[in-house]
């Protein structure tokens, strides 16, 4: 057969390209649709080990809860499982190629970090505070004839820092996905993990210091001192309560002793204050601040507080104590909850329904004689701490005590050790000044009575606060709103003790309770009106470290009410920054209140 001529042949080829062509884009086409279905299954599975991970984090959470840390540990090995399986599935070659493409490949790049991160968080702070969790078993901090066991918060120390660290940076790493193009579902997801994160990573950090703290503070490297301040919230302060009485604490090795004890009365007065005390303290509350024992918290700085009555202490009984305790009688009601009743010297039962009335209340009425009121208090502080010192009580219930009284600043601390003082510092227990940062822009309400009697007890305060943005340059109007109402009785002149309504001793008529109300701003804040009752206020206007403070006073009969309303100018880009305050925790505690004030002046 003879042989095909060049032009038949150049014709055929002609004819087979556009086939081969055809084959390879069907061939494309496949590899694609393969493609697309590989991520799309693979993104279908990461979904479920991303809400499964979410699943075992709720159920993490319930069992620490409950303290049941084996199976809290199972918990842990699970979330471990899938958010490595969440990891793996969207890590691969195929996903990192989608990610490339517009429109899918910012969402795809968005599930890919949460997975990395859900991963690292479980893997590098879950895992190894898991595995330790045995170890650290709440009832495992219950007093043995007197004697907290030391070892187990030491032996958590290196998990708990490095979780501590790798929820740190997992916080950063969440905060730099890109969201800006991703559909509704990934975003919310983002931001609900950034929000989780944040929060878990403050509590770590909480967690970190006390895992390293409380050791050397409970005298695991030799005896420590305290003294402890029992503020009473009948006769407010800015700390919360004139220092009624106080007592020396000796720990060793995790033993605590109550040593001895001593009413606050009998500190003073001293001819000067017993430490040099700054402008901004006499200014706003006089140089008795460092005269009294009673009188030392009249200032909200906690670290003040602690360091004159430290040296008030020292005067009056020559020890040095290496750090200062506050609680009040709220708290030893919630503590309560935790022993059960205490029955005290005098044959008085107190228990967490009527620790608070009793205390702040009753006793006065019972115990007219103030020289028996001081042994009554001292009776039921010394009661509550054998209690607890014996192991007399429910760990979790304790905990969860001295949480709320921690978180509602009734519970402070402060070290003589600066390396230790510098740890406290920014948390709650510290009792500093309000906290400003971009994240929250942050008021102080401090209350401080100036009746010289115990009428606070029927003092209620309600606390409001709103933003709005007034003027052209963007610059937001903050608003601050605080009412106090009397509830005493009617008859409360001639129905009360002379003790507790002061007898017109300082020249307030008896049944009436005389306030001093300071409001702190923020650094940024600039004072613009303020009104008292719908009329214009003159209020005290002064700086308290950077933070500009007005201070009024409020006079206030039986069932009677007053209504402050200060504004202050926030300053530039802080538009959208949240506004809180915090305030003298007194005896009724309200959580801050929103307020829509709008643009409108404060005095109307």
């Amino acid at each position: 057969m003879s042989a095909l001529p060049e032009s038949r042949r150049a014709a055929r080829r002609q004819r087979s390209r556009p086939r081969y062509v055809l084959w390879g884009v069907l061939a494309l086409i496949v590899l694609v649709i393969l493609a697309v279905a590989w991520v799309g299954v693979r993104g279908l599975l990461a979904k479920r080990d991303l809400e499964a991970s979410v699943s075992h984090v709720d159920t993490l959470k319930s069992q620490l809860t409950k303290g049941d840390t084996k199976g809290a540990q199972r918990t842990a090995k699970e979330l471990e499982d899938s958010a490595a399986g969440a990891r793996a599935l969207t890590g691969d070659p195929v996903w990192a190629l989608f990610e490339r493409t517009p429109f899918i490949g910012e969402n795809l790049a968005a599930v890919r970090q949460v997975s990395v991160i859900v991963d690292d968080v479980a893997s590098n702070a879950v895992r190894p505070v898991a595995g330790v969790l045995g170890d650290v078993d709440v009832d495992a901090f219950k007093p043995q004839d007197g004697k907290i066991d030391l070892q187990p918060l030491m032996t958590a120390q290196p998990a708990v820092a490095r979780a501590t660290t790798a929820l740190s940076e997992a916080t950063r790493a969440a905060d730099g996905i890109d969201t800006t193009d991703t559909v509704s579902a990934v975003t919310d997801a983002v931001r609900q993990l950034r929000t989780s994160l944040a929060s878990v990573s403050e509590q770590a950090a909480v967690a970190n210091k006390a895992v390293s703290l409380v050791p050397p503070m409970l005298g695991d490297d030799g005896a420590r001192q305290y003294l402890v301040l029992f503020q009473n919230n009948a006769e407010l302060r800015a700390g919360g309560g004139i220092p009624g009485a106080v007592a020396l604490l000796t720990v060793e090795d995790g033993a605590i002793h109550l040593e001895s004890q001593a009413a606050g009365s009998s500190f003073g007065p001293y001819e000067d204050p017993v430490l040099p005390l700054g402008t901004d303290t006499t200014g706003l509350y006089g140089s008795i601040t460092g005269k009294y024992m009673q009188d030392v918290t009249l200032t909200p700085r906690f670290d003040t507080s602690a360091k004159l009555a430290r040296q008030m202490w020292k005067q009056e009984h020559g020890q040095q104590v290496d750090g200062v305790l506050s609680i009040d009688p709220v708290t030893l009601g919630y503590i309560l909850k935790a022993t059960g009743p205490v029955t005290l010297a005098t044959g008085d039962e107190l228990t967490s329904d009527n620790a608070v009335q009793f205390l702040l209340s009753d006793a006065y009425a019972k115990y007219p004689d103030p020289a028996v009121q001081d042994a009554f208090f001292a009776s039921a502080a010394s009661a509550v701490f054998t209690k607890v010192s014996e192991g007399g009580f429910d760990p979790k219930e304790f905990i969860a005590a001295l949480t709320t009284g921690v978180d509602e600043g009734r519970v402070k601390l402060w070290s003589a050790d600066k390396g230790e003082q510098a740890e406290l510092a920014g948390t709650a227990i510290a009792g500093e000044l309000p906290k400003n940062d971009d994240s929250s822009q942050q008021f102080g309400v401090y209350l401080n009575d100036a009746t010289g009697a115990k009428m606070d007890y029927y003092l209620e305060k309600t606390v409001s606060i709103g933003s709005e943005v007034c003027r052209k340059d963007g610059r937001p109007t903050w608003t601050v709103e605080v009412t106090l109402k009397s509830s005493a009785p009617a008859d409360a002149a001639t129905s009360l003790p002379e003790y507790v309504t002061g007898g017109g001793i300082y020249g307030v008529s008896p049944g009436a309770v005389r306030t001093n109300v300071a409001i702190y701003a923020p650094s940024s804040g600039v004072y613009v009106a303020s009104s008292q009752d719908g009329k214009t206020a003159s209020p005290q206007t002064a700086m308290d470290g950077k933070h500009p403070v007005a201070q009024f006073q409020a006079l206030l009969s039986p069932g009677k009410s007053t209504t402050i309303r200060v504004q202050y100018l926030g300053g530039p880009g802080q538009a959208t920054t949240p506004v809180d305050a915090v305030s003298t925790p007194g005896v009724h505690q309200k959580v801050t209140q929103p307020l829509s004030a709008g643009c409108e002046s404060p005095v109307g």
